[in-house]
């Protein structure tokens, strides 16, 4: 008889561990939305460490059916009672990280409106950039222009200087030729003017 109850004893511990193994080391919540006290041991008698806020994380290190051995972020540890716990992550925890997510996206998206501004700006220093650099090439390119137009009107310059000085040059060689041929003409008439002079005379003797 003795026997069967020990069997039976040892069938129920193995039922309560393989019931309580998988809620070890799992995180777990404070349920509720009143404070609950953290104690020393499994019991009210034992000494109160902290008070526990509905929605706190815990680990859990021993579930018991009315006692369960937690330990808190701060690395506290005690024993709370396990029906205010949950694997469930409460309602107000859950709002509290979407309002943190929210204030993140938030933030994300200020930053990319300056940074879009930013680009904007820069966008359009280098569009005044490229845009004055369009005109300076345009004038550039006028410049290189006049530039050789100028040239241009320079060798025609010269070139009709130089006809000047020819033409000039020869035009005063005409007139010395002129000026030579004039006098040789007159020579020749004096001469022959002399000559029937003195050609005269003698037949006049």
């Amino acid at each position: 008889m003795n026997m069967k109850i020990m069997k039976f004893l040892a069938a129920i511990c193995l039922l309560g561990l393989v019931c309580t193994g998988p809620l070890l080391a799992k995180d777990i919540y404070v349920t509720g939305i009143t404070k609950i006290t953290m104690r020393t041991g499994p019991g009210v008698d034992h000494k109160i460490v902290a008070m526990l806020t509905s929605g706190s994380k815990l680990e859990t290190i021993e579930y018991q059916k009315d006692w369960s051995h937690v330990k808190t972020q701060d690395n506290k540890t005690g024993w709370v009672l396990s029906r205010f716990l949950t694997e469930k992550v409460p309602q107000t925890l859950l709002v509290k990280q979407l309002q943190a997510e929210n204030q993140r996206l938030v933030a994300v998206l200020e930053q990319t409106e300056e940074k879009k501004r930013a680009l904007a700006e820069k966008n359009e220093f280098l569009g005044d950039i490229e845009e004055k650099y369009k005109k300076l090439e345009q004038a550039s390119a006028d410049f290189l222009k006049l530039s050789d137009s100028y040239k241009t009107l320079a060798r025609e310059s010269q070139d009709q200087k130089d006809q000047i000085l020819t033409l000039e040059k020869n035009m005063n060689n005409e007139e010395k030729l002129w000026f030579l041929s004039g006098a040789g003409v007159f020579i020749v008439g004096l001469i022959i003017g002399l000559s029937t002079r003195k050609k005269k005379r003698s037949s006049l003797l």
